[in-house]
């Protein structure tokens, strides 16, 4: 079971933010299977990483590793125009082979569960959900919030949408990378100032350099 996975129409998709900044009936992804080999792999690699799983929204684990070739992997997406946005009730996410639920209505989900127990006993519900009852027999998908008339006409794939991602988008987004970078960096100074510090109170001569002395094997006797 992976997370950040869906399909628009029968196409398969990597969902990278579930909700667009001021239009939260918008979302942005890539067409798995229409990305080439070269950025398919690495952007799968990254999906199935405890990185990529733990992420709210994909694209902060994309921002943070890179392609085969060296370029970031987020940054390659947008300028290759691979990232497209699409209306949310089009997006059907998968988060098991055998269950299902629309993308506005997990983003709803996702948002009352801050709200109260039964929206989190509706997510497990969804997560643990097989389709099986007595013996063993095969699961069939269970899609929630999905009109039964919306099967019958698939959205179509859009055109690549210019600006998805500008370069002031990417800009801002490495700003917040640096500035969590020097939060960290701030925070393993300081623990390395309290290392120090006892270090020094255990054996005032320390010094950072020095090696632990060993003691001198006893001569063999002829």
């Amino acid at each position: 079971m992976y997370k950040h996975v869906g399909k628009h129409g029968d196409k398969k998709v990597v969902v990278l933010f579930r909700q667009v900044p001021n239009e939260d009936h918008m979302t942005l992804l890539v067409y798995s299977d229409l990305l080439p080999r070269i950025y398919h792999d690495s952007v799968m690699t990254v999906l199935e990483s405890p990185v990529g799983q733990q992420a709210e929204n994909f694209a902060d684990a994309l921002f943070r590793n890179f392609m085969s070739d060296g370029v970031n992997c987020l940054e390659a997406l947008h300028k290759s125009h691979l990232i497209k946005k699409v209306q949310c009730n089009q997006i059907i996410m998968t988060p098991t082979p055998a269950s299902s639920i629309r993308l506005d209505e997990l983003n709803k989900l996702l948002t009352e569960m801050a709200q109260g127990q039964e929206a989190v006993n509706r997510m497990a519900e969804i997560d643990s959900n097989r389709g099986m009852s007595g013996k063993k027999t095969r699961a069939e998908p269970k899609e929630l919030g999905v009109s039964p008339l919306s099967r019958s006409q698939p959205a179509a794939i859009p055109d690549s949408t210019g600006g998805v991602l500008t370069d002031a988008d990417l800009a801002r987004s490495r700003l917040q990378q640096a500035d969590a970078m020097k939060a960290s960096a701030a925070q393993l100074l300081a623990e390395a100032e309290r290392l120090s510090k006892e270090a020094l109170d255990l054996d005032p001569t320390a010094t950072p350099n020095a090696k632990p002395t060993k003691k001198k094997a006893p001569a063999k006797k002829t």
